[in-house]
């Protein structure tokens, strides 16, 4: 049984986008907001840090390598792919153009970068499907 199952990661992960604000609760066009893979990793590991400690991994940033946030990422990738839009998240790209810079406030309350910006990669981001 994979970690994903065993330690039913898709519930922990629908939950934590679930407490995305939404500061446009009008109802606006666009739709829920987006979460970056290394925001969802913040929340799932703040209410789930099993997760990372059973991967053996670290929520993420420059210098930390293979990370939760890429675990997450790639998981989630995979389901959308396969699920097409019956999958109940759904993912997009955020582009690295001119981005020098994105500092999170890690799990522990320490600000960490992304190992994304500046690189030949773009930002892979995430929410629930609008109903």
């Amino acid at each position: 049984m994979s970690i994903w199952e065993k330690l039913s990661v898709q519930e922990k992960v629908r939950a934590a986008l679930g407490t995305v604000t939404i500061v446009n609760e009008s109802g606006h066009h666009f739709g829920r907001p987006y979460m970056t893979a290394y925001q969802l990793a913040i929340k799932v590991d703040q209410a789930h840090p099993e997760i990372a400690k059973e991967l053996k991994v670290e929520v993420g940033g420059t210098g930390k390598g293979y990370s939760l946030a890429q675990y997450l990422a790639n998981q989630l990738s995979q389901r959308i792919k396969n699920g097409g839009d019956g999958y109940e998240i759904e993912g997009a790209f955020l582009s690295n153009d001119d981005v020098c810079r994105l500092t999170y406030t890690g799990p522990d309350g320490e600000p960490f970068d992304s190992s994304l910006t500046s690189t030949g990669f773009d930002i892979s981001m995430f929410r629930l499907r609008h109903p």
